[in-house]
């Protein structure tokens, strides 16, 4: 016998992007209080791999081309599951008051 299919639940996938360590922790455990307050399930934060973006620049444009500096952009992610959501957990998380520099994506799927 096949084995049997679950019923795929309705979920809500936040991705959270910040250059900050701590600010996308702090974000993060906003947005899951505030899911947890109107008695929603949660499966997460999920860290995702941290993206380094590396740039190598001249310090001179003429004279000393072999000397160089270089700089990295570290920009950590981390994922927020939320099963079956209700029109109050939406709401409550676009009126979340999150600091700049935080980008949030919200799927429905």
């Amino acid at each position: 016998m096949p084995p049997k299919k679950e019923e795929q639940k309705e979920r809500l996938r936040i991705k959270v992007k910040a250059y900050d360590a701590k600010l996308i922790e702090n974000s993060v455990r906003q947005i899951i209080e505030a899911i947890r307050r109107q008695g929603g399930e949660v499966v997460g934060p999920i860290p995702l791999p941290t993206e380094i973006r590396k740039y190598t620049v001249n310090r001179s444009t003429f004279v000393h081309t072999k000397s160089r500096d270089q700089f990295e952009m570290r920009i950590h992610k981390r994922l927020v599951d939320i099963i079956s959501p209700q029109q109050k957990m939406v709401e409550s998380l676009t009126n979340l008051n999150l600091p700049s520099g935080v980008d949030i994506e919200v799927k429905m799927g």
